[in-house]
């Protein structure tokens, strides 16, 4: 297995193909609008040219990895794929009509994986004529450096399926963790609870967004404050994983916080806009 498609072309899109490519896999890269295969492309260069300068990375090695990136808007490139990878925006409608056309056009023998960080694997895959090859693959941001990938088994995603999704990320070099199809999984059942009493905290005027990080770096040891680790995110996706939460599992601890929605209608959505709970150069 060494062809990967990977749909959707944004943060989470472009750290995905760049770790296939980096392994020689071959990645079809296909998004709706060439501005953001551009985009990517310049991103995966970017952070390839890094490591040229850090000099973990040879000139040869950059181009080899950019050689094997193909780009382009049309879906059809799946059709001699082995796994596919959606990564659109965390948009059930979106999502579930995504699939129904991956299943129509992927050979038969496909996976179909999807990054989505809360929305069930179960009803994604029953979109599907081939659930028992549906799963979910959720990396971190960014991509190239975070080690975790959630695989999520849907209720019909069979042991096969499972098996070879957890391999296919240790060769990507990460740790893969297997976990059941519950809203938000592991990582965000835990990770947004607590950005959005962040949130809270700040709407009340407990502290600013600067102290509230503060004291979750320094006195949890966390890597990066909850408010700036909402902004890395985006605050519109943690609302929308706050929002499947709070749907699927009825508990008021789950609510999004009126501020954190306040910010999203006004589109302050963190660095990617240039503002959230703080200011980004853009």
């Amino acid at each position: 297995m060494n062809r990967v498609a990977v749909i959707g072309a944004g943060t989470m899109g472009n750290g995905i193909a760049h770790v296939f490519a980096r392994k020689a896999w071959d990645v079809q890269l296909v998004d709706v609008a060439d501005g953001a295969l551009r985009r990517a492309l310049d991103t995966i260069r970017g952070n390839l040219e890094r490591q040229v300068r850090k000099g973990s990375l040879t000139d040869a090695d950059r181009d080899a990895t950019l050689a094997r990136i193909h780009a382009g808007t049309d879906l059809g490139a799946v059709a001699d794929r082995e796994l596919v990878i959606e990564a659109a925006s965390e948009a059930a409608p979106l999502k579930f009509a995504l699939f129904g056309e991956l299943d129509r056009l992927a050979p038969a023998p496909a996976i179909l994986a999807t990054n989505t960080s809360s929305i069930s694997i179960t009803e994604i895959g029953a979109r599907t004529k081939r659930a028992p090859q549906v799963i979910g693959m959720h990396f971190m941001n960014p991509v190239p450096v975070m080690q975790l990938v959630e695989v999520i088994r849907g209720q019909a995603t069979d042991d096969s399926t499972t098996l070879l999704v957890m391999d296919v990320a240790r060769e990507l070099g990460k740790t893969p963790v297997e976990v059941n199809d519950y809203p938000g999984f592991v990582a965000n059942r835990v990770l947004m609870p607590m950005i959005n009493e962040a949130v809270y905290c700040l709407m009340e005027g407990v502290a600013s967004a600067e102290a509230i990080d503060t004291v979750m770096k320094l006195g949890m040891n966390h890597p990066m404050g909850p408010l700036a680790l909402a902004d890395l995110i985006g605050l519109d996706t943690c609302l929308a994983i706050l929002e499947v939460l709070h749907d699927g599992l009825g508990d008021p601890k789950y609510r999004p916080c009126p501020l954190l929605r306040r910010m999203v209608a006004a589109g302050f959505l963190g660095k990617k806009s240039g503002r959230g709970f703080y200011e980004y150069a853009k």
